[in-house]
């Protein structure tokens, strides 16, 4: 996917708040240890540092939502962070994105953090952040 086309998608998917911009993207794109994971509509932004792994973005098309497009990007993004060495990753969720909550659940995820009043661009009273980790396995397969 091309920066133009990670950031519609990433609009779509963030309907309620800012979408990050292609400059934003081609920026990130250029960074030691960021990788890609993108599917048909679906993506993951991953960045690996060491042994850790950071998703920094996962957004799914909203036409196509519940149709397994963003556990596929997830499991992309851990075997890629396995790859290049990350023993854990971690990631911020917002507390009330119940959808996204329990993909994260269900893919092995726990809460490790919280940071009260995080996201302040809500149109609603400002929201908390929960950290989650994982922690990867070598040898573990993409589901």
């Amino acid at each position: 996917m091309t920066p133009d086309e990670l950031a519609r998608l990433h609009g779509a998917a963030f309907d309620t708040g800012r979408g990050w911009s292609a400059t934003e993207f081609a920026q990130l794109l250029d960074q030691s240890g960021v990788i890609l994971c993108a599917g048909n509509y679906a993506f993951a932004l991953i960045r690996v540092t060491l042994d850790e792994a950071e998703l920094l973005t996962l957004a799914t098309d909203p036409a196509h939502r519940r149709q397994g497009h963003a556990a596929a990007a997830l499991a992309r993004a851990e075997s890629a962070a396995i790859q290049q060495g990350a023993l854990q990753m971690f990631l911020e969720v917002a507390e009330d994105n119940e959808p996204a909550r329990t993909l994260y659940a269900q893919s092995g995820y726990s809460q490790v953090g919280r940071r009260p009043g995080y996201y302040a661009s809500k149109p609603t009273a400002p929201v908390a952040a929960l950290v989650l980790r994982k922690q990867l396995t070598q040898g573990q397969s993409p589901k």
